[in-house]
């Protein structure tokens, strides 16, 4: 009784002890908030979202993005400058609405922050469970550290970018997937889609390996709960299928360059677009070719598989952003933990060389090219860095992967 009694109390303590460092967090983040600006992948969404709820006003008028203007700049958009425009599908106003019921915007961004620090957090240990990777505690100290403090990690968190969360339910449906649990995999999954962009090459692979596999919860959970949360925002907004379109259609056309293509164009305007088919006809084989080397490979085979797929979607010509790069990360987990298995644990030095030359390198790079305007603007030459490296380290572990040891990942019949 007593022993049961010390029990209770300790788990009591410890709810206290975690609702006390959320808190402590989340004052942090205002703090930082209120002293610098910033957030506005975040503010788009919050005031979309707030005049939806609130005012009944479309979130893609352009009432609205002049209010988001006025908001940011104090002024409306000039042009050449951010628009500042939503351009997600419009259930993800479901995802803001807590957010958008907090009518000061700092608070409402610091509350957003620290959802988006847990979720970087969360993302490592679902990486780790994903490839059943256990390093050691430096190791595993310092990828927390990484996860928060490198490139594409803090600046996702900075700016507000759900994209961070879409990493963590991309994670979390292949976790999903390789426990058996297909129908959460499928509903993670269609909640990813609030980036579409970011996930819909990834998602195809999904659909058609989980078809080969005749894993068919998998497919009819994401496109049941992706028809269901389209048809519960027709009915707030009828027509929001065809204002989300035309805001997509112009995305492009206030956005720094969205594809390695428009990175090449802006450096080499007379044969930049060549070169840039030509990129995306080089991921498009290779995807095909690994795609069909997969299609009856083990289960680490298809975990690869997944993560080259995230890998050549950044440069397949897919307008994305190299703020979205996070969702590589569990590619990276993935790639280190191989190492790791292969060098039988002693990897620890490696591993942590490989973690300083990327975060080092990455915000070097970052700094030597950054332009200022109200806000820092990256250089295009982001877009490739990362996607490069972890086309090395995938492929230095392409092997290991494919010809297995056993046991690394728990064989599951998929």
């Amino acid at each position: 009784m007593r022993s049961s009694r010390n029990n209770s109390i300790l788990s009591i303590l410890v709810v206290l002890m975690g609702v006390a460092a959320l808190v402590a967090i989340t004052w942090g983040n205002h703090n930082y908030a209120v002293q610098n600006g910033g957030g506005n992948d975040f503010l788009v969404h919050w005031m979309g979202a707030r005049a939806l709820l609130e005012d009944g006003i479309s979130p893609y008028s352009d009432e609205v993005a002049v209010k988001i203007q006025t908001f940011a700049y104090g002024r409306p958009a000039r042009a050449g400058e951010h628009q500042l425009r939503v351009a997600y599908p419009l259930y993800s106003v479901f995802l803001f609405a807590p957010f958008a019921a907090i009518k000061d915007f700092d608070w409402a961004r610091a509350a957003w922050m620290t959802v988006l620090e847990a979720g970087l957090v969360g993302l490592v240990f679902l990486s780790l469970s994903l490839c059943r990777w256990k390093p050691r505690p430096l190791v595993l100290a310092l990828l927390l550290l990484f996860s928060v403090f490198w490139y594409h990690g803090l600046r996702p968190l900075i700016n507000g970018n759900a994209v961070i969360l879409v990493a963590v339910l991309l994670t979390g449906g292949l976790l999903a997937m390789r426990s058996g649990a297909d129908e959460l995999a499928g509903v993670l999954f269609a909640f990813s889609t609030i980036k579409p962009q970011v996930v819909v090459l990834f998602l195809a692979y999904i659909v058609v390996w989980s078809i080969g596999h005749r894993r068919w919860r998998v497919v009819g959970w994401l496109f049941g709960v992706t028809f269901l949360l389209a048809t519960s925002a027709a009915l707030i907004l009828p027509d929001w299928v065809v204002q989300n379109l035309r805001e997509v259609m112009l995305y492009p056309s206030y956005n720094p360059p969205g594809t390695p293509a428009a990175a090449f164009l802006t450096w080499w305007p007379a044969f930049g677009r060549r070169l840039g088919w030509a990129l995306t006809g080089l991921m498009g084989l290779v995807l095909i070719a690994e795609w069909w080397a997969a299609r009856k490979g083990e289960t680490r085979h298809f975990l690869w598989a997944c993560a080259i797929t995230l890998t050549a979607a950044q440069w397949i010509g897919i307008q994305t952003d190299p703020g979205n790069f996070i969702v590589l990360f569990p590619a990276l987990v993935m790639a280190l933990g191989l190492l790791d298995e292969h060098w039988r644990g002693r990897g620890a030095i490696p591993i942590i060389l490989i973690l300083l030359v990327l975060f080092g390198g990455l915000w070097g790079i970052f700094l030597g090219t950054v332009e200022y305007a109200d806000q820092p603007i990256q250089s295009p030459v982001m877009f490739f860095p990362l996607p490069a490296m972890m086309f090395l380290l995938l492929y230095w572990v392409r092997w290991w992967a494919v010809r297995p040891p056993r046991p690394w990942l728990e064989q599951i019949e998929f």
